[in-house]
């Protein structure tokens, strides 16, 4: 089985739970393999960079995906596009809206006569991805609006995210027929992630 870990925004290929879940594969479960690609950079590059990853990885019934947060977003639709299984860790579900918080940027504002408003860099994240107005207008005409195969998806949701309304992904997934489990507590980062690998593991091993 193949592990494709997602990350989320303002991380990258590095991420503490993408190598917190390589070392423990290698450690408990060496027939399994992780890939953990760098993915900041234009929705549009991420979407076919995962695609081709799966398509390269041979057949999409033994490699699962586990996003967090943007990544959840991400898995979903590859899961969509690929009949890949997925685990999502707080997943966002409507990044067309949550990310507007970046047009409040003061320097979002700055206008320069020579790059068109949809080039315009509204917020850098540390991984090096400038999100951009045309970024948001790729999210709003991808989003989410139905589950292709809600058996292959388990969700798991910190009911005390600081960060993304709980209830809003719980529902979107729940609609679409896809088991959610909602956990007291935590945050959006799912900090206690590593005491969680074992049961996880087990939920992705029953997905395949």
């Amino acid at each position: 089985m193949n592990i494709i870990y997602i990350h989320g925004l303002d991380s990258d290929a590095n991420s503490i739970k993408g190598a917190l879940l390589e070392d423990y594969c290698q450690s408990h479960h060496p027939d399994i393999k992780v890939l953990r690609p760098d993915l900041n950079k234009s929705p549009a590059q991420v979407f076919v960079q995962l695609s081709d990853l799966v398509a390269v990885a041979g057949d999409a019934s033994k490699i699962v995906l586990i996003g967090s947060s943007l990544g959840g977003y991400f898995a979903t639709l590859i899961s969509n596009h690929t009949g890949c299984p997925a685990l999502l860790l707080n997943p966002s579900t409507q990044p067309h809206i949550t990310l507007q918080r970046f047009s409040d940027n003061p320097n979002s504002n700055v206008t320069n006569d020579n790059i068109k408003v949809s080039d315009q860099i509204l917020y850098t994240t540390s991984g090096g991805w400038s999100i951009t107005r045309a970024d948001l207008q790729w999210f709003a005409e991808h989003r989410l609006q139905s589950v292709h195969y809600p058996t292959k998806l388990a969700i798991f949701i910190k009911e005390g995210d600081e960060l993304l309304d709980p209830s809003v992904s719980a529902k979107f997934y729940q609609q679409q027929g896809t088991a959610v489990t909602l956990q007291a507590g935590g945050d959006h980062r799912f900090n206690d992630f590593s005491e969680q690998l074992p049961m996880l593991i087990n939920i992705l091993q029953k997905l395949v």
